[in-house]
């Protein structure tokens, strides 16, 4: 059927010229056209179910609901009606809506896509080998009926010991049939990562008894060797009955007592290998070592496909659960008065916050609990802990996991997890997008203290004088200053009215609400494992193969540029701030700064920077030009401040806004109804600039591509470098 559906467009070969067209206007499919695909297609579908769902019928409008999905789908969290004017049914589909455009709910379903994969990769593997069983069982059950004669049985001996050394061992004929019985049943997770699906003379001949685990395996060559040399006689040594030991076939062990030792050799030596890059990118590796890489890989998915879900779960329901009990029997008022339920409130607000989604229910939004210690507390650590810090979380308690294992269990005690949680740890890109190195993580941890303190100091200094802030008590105002430094960035909550601040705060606000995804998004680019690929630019791993050691040494060589003090690093940082030669011109390579030795976060830097402002600047100047007669009739209320406010408001996904006069919804409320639709193109696209780069490994289905654009990239690399000695020497 497929060949006939292939074959078809040959036939007509102008309906061919019309799909390659076709073809040629779409874009490619890959991680970032689906992620576009999914929010696209569930807010249009979502948009009409709510439009349809107003109370009377059609009183919101169909910009309005459109906007309104949109804004809760890409965590924006601005507003164009009151919520608390909304059906129940309305404000539970924001509160889904919410839910289901969370990054870590996609990046869950990003782990389970590429652990399914692995499994029907390993499946593939099942099906492959099983008409190849079936063709050597009739041999097995002829070489079992040979007549036992002593040159036959001299024979055998004599191919027993040369497997001998390749860990081979016959088995009884019942060890054999059990085996085969058991081989149809086996599940994906049996499969041993040693084994190629396309190259069956390196599949074991059995599968494991273990249905729980993939086997790994440390070296297969000598049992390939000796098959080679013997194959025949290899074949009939195994399955001659001859002892009731345990079958050892290719490294694979059967109820034996080393076990657990062979599984986990595969996982222990990548935890010790040093032929890596420093984004973690394997060279110069064998067919076997790619597939013991692989396996290591689908099990440390297994625990992120269990870890953070649990993480996503809990997090909202314990905090959805304190809140709403917090604010029923504490502070029921404010929300009665909007004619909300505490209990409905509370739980809103807890997925609002952990989301980053800034949505709330109630007209005032966070204003009534200024003094509220609890309700500010939690949300605070619950908006951290889904957004800015949830890489520095979800490392944490992996570190903590193991920890914890290691120090209450025996050293032969759950090696498997163990060693998969040591492996998560040191090659996290590898994996997932959120969870960093732990240099890159401790600099992710840093730039999150730093940005907040300069949003918590600013809003203590810059509003001194200002009546509206000055009148909140100072220990409240103290927190209120803290918790909105932590909303302000993307959060989207606001405990203070956001036009009674200092106009210069309001202009640090927009400067944090646009950098508001560069340090999680910079880090998650520069530690891809394909950055140099995805940039374009290789940098020469001279001493990547060293050990660390020989690797410090040359750090500290005198062609490398070492640090020398404070006036050195002053100079350094100078000569890249200052462009003395020319704008977007790289300065000529000298021998203490090799061409190649470049900044790479820079190039992130500018490469965010190309793609977000030509963007803003743009719908800036639509929606003011739309907007013409709203600034002519209202100057000071519809100012061209307050509209970049609100444009970088909605493509920092942040949600803060100034607001409007008459009413307690955002100030984009007030627009043209064409404005609106141009403010949900830009929260489409500023949801979509945190997003991984789409040749990001952990957003990439397993592949043979994969491997050999590793080995491709060192290639790159090695030839740059012997292209740069070469010229130095000449």
């Amino acid at each position: 059927m497929s060949r006939r559906r292939n074959e078809w467009p040959q036939g007509y070969p102008r309906v061919q010229a019309l799909t390659s067209c076709c073809r040629s206007w779409l874009p490619p499919l890959n991680f970032i056209t689906i992620h576009y695909g999914y929010f696209l297609s569930v807010c249009l579908a979502s948009s009409v179910v709510f439009w349809g769902s107003s109370n009377p019928a059609w009183s919101i409008s169909y910009t309005d609901s459109l906007f309104l999905v949109v804004s809760a789908m890409t965590e924006a969290g601005l507003n164009t009606v009151n919520l608390s004017q909304l059906t129940t049914w309305q404000q539970t589909l924001l509160f889904l809506l919410i839910i289901f455009g969370s990054s870590i709910w996609v990046s869950i379903w990003t782990v389970m896509a590429r652990k399914h994969a692995f499994e029907q990769r390993f499946r593939d593997v099942i099906h492959t080998e099983r008409p190849r069983r079936a063709a050597h069982r009739g041999n097995r059950l002829s070489l079992i009926r040979l007549p036992r004669s002593f040159s036959a049985q001299r024979s055998l001996s004599s191919c027993t010991h040369q497997l001998g050394n390749a860990d081979y061992r016959p088995s009884s004929v019942d060890n054999q049939r059990d085996s085969l019985a058991q081989t149809n049943t086996a599940g994906v997770d049996e499969i041993a990562m040693s084994g190629s699906a396309g190259t069956h003379d390196r599949l074991c001949q059995d599968l494991p008894t273990n249905p729980a685990r993939i086997l790994f395996v440390e070296s297969q060559r000598a049992d390939i060797r000796a098959r080679d040399d013997s194959s025949a006689m290899s074949t009939a040594s195994q399955y001659v009955p001859m002892d009731n030991r345990p079958v050892h076939r290719n490294g694979f062990l059967r109820d034996g007592p080393e076990e657990g030792m062979k599984r986990d050799s595969g996982m222990r030596s990548f935890l010790a290998y040093r032929s890596s890059n420093r984004n973690a990118q394997f060279h110069d590796l064998t067919r076997e070592e790619r597939e013991h890489l692989g396996g290591c890989e689908y099990r440390a998915l297994k625990v992120l496909a269990l870890l953070v879900p649990v993480y996503f779960f809990l997090w909202q329901f314990l905090g959805c659960i304190a809140l709403g009990a917090w604010i029923n029997n504490y502070q029921a008022e404010p929300p009665l008065r909007n004619g909300i339920n505490p209990w409905w409130l509370g739980i809103f607000n807890g997925a609002s916050a952990f989301n980053n989604s800034g949505m709330s229910l109630l007209d005032a939004n966070m204003i009534p609990f200024q003094n509220s210690y609890f309700v500010l507390v939690t949300m605070g650590v619950m908006i951290l802990a889904g957004n800015t810090a949830y890489p520095v979380f979800l490392r944490l308690i992996v570190w903590s996991l193991l920890r914890f294992l290691l120090l209450v269990t025996r050293d032969d005690e759950h090696s498997t997890l163990k060693d998969t949680l040591k492996f998560i740890l040191r090659y996290p890109r590898r994996i997932y997008t959120n969870l960093f190195p732990a240099r890159a993580t401790w600099w992710l941890l840093f730039m999150l203290v730093l940005l907040n303190s300069i949003d918590w100091v600013a809003f203590e200094v810059l509003n001194i004088g200002n009546p509206s802030i000055e009148s909140i008590p100072p220990g409240s105002r103290a927190l209120d200053g803290l918790f909105q430094a932590i909303a302000v960035r993307s959060g989207g909550f606001y405990v203070v009215p956001i036009p009674s601040v200092y106009i210069g705060l309001q202009v640090l606000y927009v400067i944090m609400m646009y950098i508001s995804v560069y340090p999680v998004v910079i880090t998650m680019r520069h530690s891809n494992v394909y950055e140099e690929r995805s940039l374009g630019i290789y940098v020469e791993d001279n001493v990547s193969d060293l050990d660390p050691e020989q690797r410090s040494h040359n750090d500290h060589a005198p062609g490398m540029a070492s640090p020398q003090g404070g006036l050195s690093a002053l100079h350094r940082v100078l000569s890249r701030t200052v462009t003395w030669h020319g704008v977007g011109a790289r300065p000529p390579s000298t021998p203490r700064r090799p061409e190649s030795r470049i900044s790479f976060i820079s190039q992130q830097i500018h490469g965010q920077l190309a793609h977000d402002l030509w963007w803003l600047s743009l719908a800036i100047l639509i929606v003011v030009t739309i907007n013409t007669s709203n600034f002519m009739a209202d100057p000071v209320n519809f100012s061209v401040f307050n509209v970049i406010f609100e444009v970088v408001s909605a493509y920092g996904c942040v949600g803060i806004s100034v607001g409007v006069l008459h009413d307690s919804y955002s100030f984009c409320g007030g627009w043209h109804p064409a404005s609106k639709v141009l403010l949900c193109a830009v929260m489409l696209r500023g949801r979509h600039r945190g997003l991984p780069v789409a040749l990001d490994r952990a957003v990439r289905l397993p592949g043979e591509e994969l491997e050999q654009e590793e080995e491709e990239d060192q290639r790159i690399r090695r030839s740059m470098a012997v292209n740069h000695r070469v010229s130095s020497e000449a």
